[in-house]
């Protein structure tokens, strides 16, 4: 964004003042301190360094990742976030190693194995430690310096770790470059915003830290005080803030890159623009990025980050003046959903300046609000609170909030509501919408007296709703809401609140909602009930930044996807032509037979002797719901997708009918699949994807039996909708009834109850009983135990490409006649032998453990195996029946491993 000088920061001599003043002498190794060399996972060329660093007495533990070679190079240091160790920053350090950095990692005071109090990022600790190391780094051979006691070093992290990059900047001069990660500018701002406290996110907060154990007992002693008030005194604030970065805002001179989360309720947008107006405002390059994830989840888009990151340090710490740094701004956009997966699609927006949050000239659009003077109540203890953001919940439906997903409750009576007209143009709102209004509150006795200016604080909570064409949906956007304490000077007059800064887009047709909202599940708000009336006294402003232009977007998949996929169809029709005519001729005595497999194996891809299946070989009848069993890696969806057709076995016969199974074959008409999810085109509804598929069969259209399928498919209105629209669980749906289409005779279903929740998981085992149950076969690959029990007559179970037993479920799970025996040593096989060798003993198998037998009875009695076991000298603990399919699934694969 700028024309930096072959180093951004004139070197003159260095005055280190206090913070560098003999800190060498206090970097004291431990004696005979741990010192290993290990060979980074990534490759060779990577070595890591593992020692225990005693910094003004307390021990750090670090890790100093370097690559071969004598050249000197800049160092970078990785702190981690709140309650992780170094450990979480070790890919991220490997990776900026090989790229010829020396990178140390270190596990702030009180997290991972280093020692000391939790501070919280006090200057006099963890910030002095980061100068320590620092001096350590400046005694090292490989690393680049400055001058003398000097590196050349940048700083990044994640929250935690990206305030002490800025913190480290602004106390210690030798930082050159710095690449905060969702962090704070502000603590006290970010936990009592306002003056509300922010009680949920403090406690998570408190407890990740290991509660007060760990913790600074001043701090410890503030969090216990606020929490019981539920309102921040001004020596709170104070404490908080002289540990957060706006203390040291002045200082800050470096160039830095800052990465926010836009799924942030604790670290909110707002934070990232303090910080970028400071340190720009110091004269310092700054590049501004807002990607999709944050605190409250969703997609932390890591390894473009992290590549952006290393760009920036080549940049100002290597003098790289090719490297591209990327854009002064650029935020990550969320809209419609990837048709294969699910996920929800992700693109770049940028511009060369930082807009800020109320818009590049701070203006905006203006929308009218509709609702006049409104009174509600804050209800005695602030209960129930609506719902706004839900830590750790609000990062996936933030990303969704622009295809219509949302979470969000807002209690009747305890909220004021403004709408807007239908809005005629789609607007793109960045940045941070604000309103004037008129607010008082009352005693919340309800009577004449309260009206006009309080005489107690108003805790407000706004936020802006998107609300769709019907008025059915309304979408907050990130989930985000601001908190407002209005005191009793500032009420009954015009007012100015800022509500949550966003990107989002709201559609034609769609409505503004602004609502007041007096609780909040997050926050504390005051115990005392109370009435309070709010008006407008202005429109809603909403900034834009129109010259933020959104990376163009590659032609969906399906505009070049279908005809390429029906250009290689036929080709592969044509040259298998031949192949089809020798197709070996049906079977007439397996014509009422479902299915049949024969010796049936498939090798891994460039494989001579790796098998994904094995000789295996099963017979499923009508009227049967098999369950297809196995760990992961076992051979399921091989097995399903030489039975579709769709790859080609390498020895065996696979019959259908009595038909043998081939690319393309007749008799596959006959079979409904659902394997390694349904593709479908995200611009049609659901309903037009299913009648596009069934055009496509060629089979009339009273041969689909679609209004069965949608039945199943439970999903209302939706079906009216894109696709692209859908969420993962309606898209399982959907697909689900795609492959019940014409009421096939064989229906097979590859994980079925994926994205279903446990009413439809109960309405799927029954939709497949009853399916079954009318004379036609259901196979289902499951790792649900429990539903399969429930649900299938029969089991396959395989382990590594293997069948280990097949049967019916109760012969499998064991009915009165199998028993399990747990012993207290393990029991060795001569003696599971002569067990099984007992007369009235149908078969003896060791547990995968060895301390116990699985023992089914053909004749004999519990009493007289008991008594043979005795005479054995088998050490018994228990003996009890056996009947769980968790247990014997797992007895079955441990054998199978042994």
């Amino acid at each position: 964004m700028d024309s930096p000088t072959s180093r951004w920061r004139p070197r003159p001599p260095r005055k280190r003042g206090r913070w560098a003043a003999g800190l060498v002498a206090l970097v004291v190794l431990a004696g005979g301190g741990t010192w290993t060399a290990v060979a980074d996972d990534s490759g060779p060329a990577v070595q890591r360094e593992d020692r225990t660093l005693r910094l003004d007495g307390v021990p750090i533990d670090t890790s100093y990742f370097t690559s071969g070679g004598s050249e000197r190079r800049p160092a970078v240091l990785i702190g981690h976030g709140f309650g992780g160790s170094k450990a979480d920053a070790r890919a991220q350090a490997q990776k900026l190693a090989a790229d010829g950095y020396a990178v140390m990692t270190w596990s702030a005071r009180g997290f991972g194995k280093s020692g000391g109090e939790i501070s919280l990022n006090a200057p006099d600790a963890e910030v002095k430690d980061v100068s320590g190391l620092i001096d350590w780094l400046a005694g090292r051979d490989e690393v680049e310096l400055d001058g003398a006691g000097d590196p050349r070093v940048g700083v990044t992290g994640v929250s935690y770790g990206g305030a002490v990059s800025l913190l480290a900047a602004g106390h210690d001069k030798r930082v050159d470059a710095v690449a905060p990660v969702i962090t704070y500018w502000n603590l006290a701002d970010a936990l009592f915003p306002d003056g509300v406290f922010k009680k949920l996110w403090a406690g998570i907060f408190v407890t990740t830290g290991g509660g007060c154990q760990q913790l600074e007992k001043q701090l410890c002693e503030m969090y216990e005080r606020v929490a019981v008030s539920g309102k921040p005194d001004a020596a709170a604030r104070e404490l908080l803030a002289e540990r957060s970065p706006i203390a040291v805002a002045d200082r800050i001179k470096v160039p830095a890159l800052i990465v926010q989360g836009q799924s942030d309720s604790l670290f909110p947008l707002d934070h990232a623009d303090a910080m970028a107006k400071a340190i720009s405002g110091n004269g310092a390059p700054v590049s501004v990025d807002w990607i999709a994830g944050g605190h409250d989840g969703g997609d932390s888009e890591g390894a473009r980050v992290e590549g952006r990151v290393g760009a920036w340090f080549d940049r100002y710490l290597k003098e790289d003046k090719g490297a591209d740094t990327g854009p002064a701004f650029r935020v990550t956009r969320t809209g419609g959903i990837d048709s294969t997966d699910g996920a929800a699609q992700q693109r770049g927006a940028s511009s060369d300046r930082y807009p800020g949050l109320s818009g590049p000239k701070g203006g905006g659009e203006e929308f009218v609000l509709a609702g006049g003077k409104q009174t509600f109540r804050n209800p005695a203890g602030a209960s129930p609170p609506a719902i706004s953001a839900v830590p750790g919940l609000g990062g996936g439906l933030a990303q969704l909030s622009s295809v219509g997903v949302g979470l969000s409750l807002d209690f009747p009576g305890q909220h004021a509501r403004f709408d807007s007209r239908p809005v005629t143009d789609s607007v793109r709102v960045t940045g941070a919408p604000t309103v004037r209004v008129n607010v008082t509150a009352g005693s919340g006795k309800g009577s004449s007296e309260d009206s006009g200016k309080g005489s107690s604080d108003v805790v407000l909570f706004g936020k802006v709703y998107d609300v769709s064409p019907d008025g059915k949906q309304q979408v907050l956007p990130s989930q985000l809401v601001t908190a407002h304490r209005i005191t009793p000077a500032q009420q009954g007059r015009p007012i100015e609140l800022t509500l949550p800064a966003v990107d989002h887009a709201i559609d034609s047709g769609h409505r503004l909602r602004l609502v007041l909202s007096a609780t909040d599940l997050g926050y504390a708000s005051p115990a005392e009930p109370a009435t309070y009336t709010a008006s407008l006294e202005g429109p809603l402003t909403l900034p834009t930044a129109p010259q933020v232009k959104t990376a163009s977007t590659a032609l969906p998949w399906w505009t070049w996807g279908l005809p390429a996929a029906a250009v290689v169809i036929a080709a592969a029709l044509l040259l298998s032509a031949r192949r089809r005519t020798a197709t070996p001729a049906p079977d007439p005595a397996l014509a009422d037979v479902p299915l049949q497999i024969t010796g049936l194996s498939k090798k891994y891809a460039k494989s001579a002797d790796r098998y994904a299946v094995r000789e295996l070989s099963f017979r499923v009848e009508k009227g049967q719901v098999l369950g297809l069993l196995g760990p992961n890696g076992a051979g399921k969806t091989t097995s399903l997708r030489m039975l579709m057709g769709l790859i080609t076995p390498d020895e065996g016969d696979i019959r259908v009918f009595g038909h043998a199974i081939r690319p393309g074959a007749p008799v596959l008409s006959r079979v409904g699949s659902f394997v390694e999810g349904a593709g479908f085109l995200p611009h049609l509804s659901g309903r037009a994807n299913l009648e596009l598929y069934w055009q496509a069969t060629g089979r009339p259209a009273e041969d689909s039996h679609i209004k069965e399928a949608l039945e199943i498919a439970g999903l209302g209105d939706a079906l009216a909708r894109a696709v692209r629209t859908y969420s993962q669980g309606m898209r399982q749906r959907l697909a689900i009834a795609q492959a019940m289409l014409g009421m096939p005779d064989l229906l097979i279903l590859d994980e079925p109850t994926n994205g279903l929740d446990p009413p439809q998981i109960r309405e799927m085992r029954d939709v497949m009983i009853r399916y079954a149950a009318g004379g036609r076969t259901v196979i289902v690959s499951s790792h649900l135990l429990s539903e399969v029990e429930q649900s299938c007559t029969h089991l396959v179970v395989m382990d590594r490409g293997r069948l280990v037993q097949a049967g019916p479920v109760a012969e499998i799970t064991g009915s009165g006649d199998m028993l399990l025996v747990t012993t207290a040593r393990d029991v060795g096989e001569p003696l599971v032998e002569k067990i099984a060798a007992l007369p009235g003993i149908g078969s003896a198998v060791r547990t995968g453990d060895g301390l116990g037998l699985l023992v089914r009875l053909d004749g004999a009695t519990s009493s007289e195996l008991i008594a043979e076991l005795v005479r054995l000298d088998l050490p018994l603990t228990g003996v009890g029946p056996h009947r769980r399919l968790e247990d014997a699934f797992l007895t079955l694969i441990s054998g199978g491993s042994a």
